[in-house]
């Protein structure tokens, strides 16, 4: 059975998330260090890790299996997701896949390296209405896929 992990700290799509899971039956679990809303929803799983920087993502990397969909923008996790056989999906809709991943982590370390340097302030695009929509339909189509096996 396909499940989906969310890490939930300053994720944006958590409520776009559970409508995806809810329409096709499938287990979400919210993952986070600090202010989850509870649900009454047994299909929903709230699990709040230690403080720690990377608590939540240890615990989604133990639990998450091949097959199963986690809703990330730490591109870490979406490697260590990959190399799980599962699928990365950012807020936006982006897929993290095992082609694009090393571009993805070669581009965080460089972005990382401007900040430390004072060369770039590291100020991130708003999130607009277009991902929100976006991130639906990839979600949606990812679970389709994960459903039928493939």
């Amino acid at each position: 059975m396909v499940a989906i992990f969310v890490d939930a700290d300053a994720c944006p799509v958590k409520d776009e998330a559970a409508r995806v899971a809810e329409r096709h039956g499938v287990a979400i679990t919210y993952v986070a260090n600090f202010g989850l809303r509870p649900s009454h929803d047994p299909m929903v799983r709230n699990v709040m890790v230690p403080l720690g920087a990377d608590a939540a993502d240890d615990w989604i990397v133990e639990a998450v299996a091949e097959g199963d969909l986690v809703v990330t923008s730490d591109i870490p996790l979406a490697s260590r997701v990959l190399a799980r056989k599962a699928t990365a999906i950012g807020p936006t809709g982006k897929l993290f896949t095992t082609d694009s991943i090393g571009m993805a982590l070669a581009m965080r370390e460089l972005n990382q390296h401007l900040r430390e340097t004072g060369e770039s302030r590291g100020f991130n695009a708003s999130f607009r209405a277009k991902d929100r929509s976006n991130f639906l339909q990839q979600l949606d189509a990812a679970v389709q896929r994960a459903k039928r096996g493939g």
